[in-house]
């Protein structure tokens, strides 16, 4: 099949796409190792495949986005993550955020709330591959009580509130990456758990997400 086919140009552009990275602030090397390892055309209708290596978002049907490569990085990196972290994450979406996660050696449990996008991801090409991303249909705003702790928690779409149920499943210690509010642009906020189950927030950049909807959509 063309479209997983990984070309010398696909490549080309990937590190093109890693400099760019570089050059806008990005300076965790397991985060650039990541994004340079994963074909993100794959993720992507095949009609997109020159471009897939521009930093911007594309649609993936359902009103939804594939992030632009930057917003992934930067998450990714405020995230910290270690390998066999225990991430949480909140939007599948078109799974490369997830792939990313997952390529870093972290276990994924990604939550999709589309129903058309969730049984798309039982075709996920790297399946075999990555073994560590679980997929689940559910309410990212209850999080997967039945998983938790998590040692991290990445929420991929513009939140209203920071939810109570998703800070209960972090661990003490634990971090949760989110973009905050519903005007046009969000504040990035990274929120770390501590002791007594209050949480310390550090504020940064603004950035423009779809919105995080309660319920499932089937």
């Amino acid at each position: 099949m063309k479209k997983y086919e990984d070309s010398y140009q696909h490549k080309g552009l990937r590190k093109q796409l890693v400099n760019l990275l570089k050059e806008k602030g990005i300076t965790d090397e397991n985060v650039l190792n990541a994004i340079n390892s994963i074909p993100r055309h794959f993720f992507l209708d095949s009609a997109f495949d020159q471009i897939a290596y521009e930093d911007r978002a594309f649609p993936i049907g359902e009103s939804q986005t594939i992030s632009q490569p930057y917003t992934v990085a930067y998450q990714t990196q405020l995230l910290q993550i270690k390998k066999s972290d225990k991430v949480l994450e909140i939007g599948t979406g078109s799974v490369y955020q997830a792939t990313v996660l997952a390529e870093m050696g972290a276990w994924v449990y990604t939550i999709e709330r589309q129903k058309k996008l969730y049984d798309e991801h039982k075709n996920f090409y790297f399946r075999s591959k990555y073994p560590n991303i679980k997929f689940f249909y559910g309410d990212g705003f209850e999080g997967l009580q039945a998983y938790a702790p998590f040692d991290k928690i990445i929420i991929t779409a513009a939140a209203p509130y920071i939810p109570p149920k998703l800070v209960a499943q972090l661990k003490t210690g634990g971090m949760m990456v989110i973009p905050l509010d519903e005007g046009e642009a969000q504040r990035m906020l990274r929120i770390t758990k501590l002791a007594d189950g209050s949480f310390k927030e550090e504020s940064f950049d603004l950035f423009s997400f779809v919105p995080m909807l309660t319920g499932k959509n089937g």
